[in-house]
């Protein structure tokens, strides 16, 4: 049984939330689609037979990162190494080629999404150096990319252009599917991607990040959906279903509402309204605003998110107390010379006290909270996780590094954020991926590879249960022939007993609402009622995501994992 039985069931139903209920009752503000038109500008001739194009008035999504094409031609006889980096208000985002004789290849930057402007820089060893500017358009309401040009895009959803006076459905930006983006940043921004051409004109590289972000979160519709869909899209339960619940995402196939009014173009418009992302982490409050709560009035998730300012200034005001009365009082009983001394040793013994707090107490660590939902497909061996974790370093920690199969989410106004970002190998993090004492939040979405697995058995009329979840298990569910079991606390690696239930639990996640506030829909999947072999497992540890790499002090976590538990042979 695969990851999308074990989470619909046989015949899936889907069912509506509260946010799609309400997009069906909202009048939508127009009846057809803005066409953000991009433009092809060359930077000017470097000589040495090479040439770059970049396109601009790109569409910026409503979160994560805009991907800006840039097309670079070798048409000389020697290999060329070229760097394209982009700066963007003090903020660097670069990736470097290596290009073939007569080569010519389209490449993507991933721009964050809270910026709309920057310059375009190409250099090659021994090439002069060759720069443009330019500005994206950052339209209101729902944001969707297209794999697929104007005219299969208005045959397919029967949308017509809005004129400049009428509030369109959608803003609409169309990528050619041959050359679309093969990394899942450059589509996780998007609040749907529609693709619009045959399956056969999808490269299998491009299908396959287009699953990823499907199951990751992302809303895909297929307007010409293939003869056999799981062949691209594997968790599908029912391929001829309109729309289906995909891991964390949905996927639609324009099939029924093209004999329906109002048709696919507004059914699109409805996807686009759907939870906006499935881990929205909460920025900090502006620095004349500090106060506990973050810009939106959720709490921090971490203890420690603020700097002892309350016990700083206590010690201060008792220095000020013993250098101003307390100066005064000896300088009248032993005079002005015991005043000089005794000042300077307070100054040092306060500023000693300040340093002393922050060693002892805080140290040198980073302080972290991780907080994730994982979906384990076991017949692929992956984990699908979002994640949402909390940071507080006294010391800056400048850098990680992420796979292409995994997206590192900001608040939307993040304040300091990284100033160098390098999309050569995935995406690297450089120079303040954490300014030191302050909060940050950072969402993650990521399908990595895993072995991870809950193994059971019966053993004396009740069941065994073998924890190789490669963290420690904190508690759970499973069901077996019907039954409900309690999974208990275990070690990684190790082996103990289940306990019955009488009845599912009502709550299977058995997390805090200030975490559960970040993940909005995301929650949906694994609070399904469980079918028979599933689990819902609660970790400790760090989780399944890239940061997960970096050396914290972890405060607090909590990993909820779902999946189809194993039947160990005796």
């Amino acid at each position: 049984m695969g990851l999308g039985a074990l989470l619909w069931g046989a015949t899936p139903a889907f069912a509506t939330s509260p946010t799609v209920e309400a997009a069906r009752e909202a009048e939508p503000q127009g009846s057809g689609y803005r066409n953000v038109v991009e433009t092809t500008e060359m930077l000017q001739d470097v000589g040495g037979g090479l040439k770059v194009s970049m396109r601009v008035v790109t569409l910026v999504p409503n979160r994560g990162y805009t991907p800006i094409q840039v097309t670079v031609h070798n048409s000389g006889g020697q290999p060329r190494p070229v760097r394209l980096s982009i700066n963007a208000q003090g903020r660097l985002i670069e990736r470097s080629l290596e290009l073939a004789p007569r080569e010519r290849t389209v490449t993507w930057l991933m721009l964050p999404a809270d910026l709309q402007s920057g310059t375009l820089t190409m250099s090659s060893p021994g090439l002069d150096t060759a720069s443009r500017g330019f500005y994206l358009d950052g339209a209101r309401g729902a944001r969707v990319m297209v794999l697929g040009d104007v005219k299969a895009f208005e045959a397919a959803t029967g949308l017509v252009y809005s004129p400049e006076n009428v509030e369109p459905l959608v803003a609409t930006r169309f990528v050619e599917p041959r050359t679309a983006p093969r990394e899942l940043a450059a589509y996780a921004g998007y609040d749907a991607v529609l693709v619009t051409v045959p399956a056969d004109q999808v490269p299998d590289d491009v299908w396959a990040v287009l699953e990823t972000y499907a199951v990751s979160g992302g809303k895909l519709v297929l307007d010409q959906p293939p003869a056999n869909p799981r062949l691209r899209l594997p968790l599908l339960q029912d391929d001829k279903a309109e729309l289906s619940p995909y891991g964390f995402g949905f996927v639609r196939q324009f099939r029924e509402c093209r004999k329906q009014e109002p048709g696919c173009g507004f059914s699109l418009w409805e996807d686009t309204q759907r939870s906006q992302s499935v881990v929205t982490p909460a920025g900090p409050p502006p620095r004349w605003e500090r106060h506990d709560l973050l810009n939106d009035g959720r709490l921090p998730l971490l203890s420690s998110a603020r700097a002892p300012v309350g016990r700083f200034l206590l010690l201060i005001f008792l220095f000020t107390l013993a250098v101003g009365p307390g100066g005064w009082m000896l300088a009248r009983s032993k005079g002005p010379l015991a005043v000089l001394i005794a000042v300077p040793s307070l100054a040092v013994l306060t500023s000693l006290g300040l340093v002393a707090w922050s060693v002892l107490v805080d140290g040198f660590n980073v302080h972290a909270a991780r907080y994730s939902l994982t979906l384990l497909d076991r017949e692929r061996s992956r984990a699908v996780t979002v994640g949402i974790n909390a940071w507080y370093a006294n010391l800056a920690e400048d850098g990680m590094r992420m796979p292409g199969s995994s997206v590192l989410l900001s608040a939307r106004d993040p304040e300091e954020p990284p100033r160098f970002l390098d999309w050569t190998n995935g995406l690297a993090v450089k120079n303040s991926f954490l300014p030191s004492r302050s909060y940050r939040e950072w969402g993650e979405l990521a399908v990595v590879p895993s072995r991870a697995r809950l193994t059971v058995h019966e053993a004396g009329g009740g069941v065994r249960v073998q924890n190789a979840l490669g963290a420690p298990l904190k508690g759970g569910t499973v069901k077996l022939d019907g039954r409900f079991w309690t999974l208990p606390e275990l070690e990684d690696g190790a082996e103990g007993a289940a306990t019955p239930l009488d009845a599912a639990p009502e709550d299977l996640l058995g997390m805090e609402h200030e975490p559960l506030s970040r993940f909005a829909d995301g929650v949906m999947p694994l609070s399904r009622a469980l079918e028979d072999g599933a689990f819902v497992a609660r970790l400790g540890g760090r989780g399944f995501t890239p940061t997960a790499a970096l050396d914290v002090e972890l405060e607090a976590a909590l990993h909820v994992v779902r999946g189809q538990a194993e039947e160990a042979r005796r």
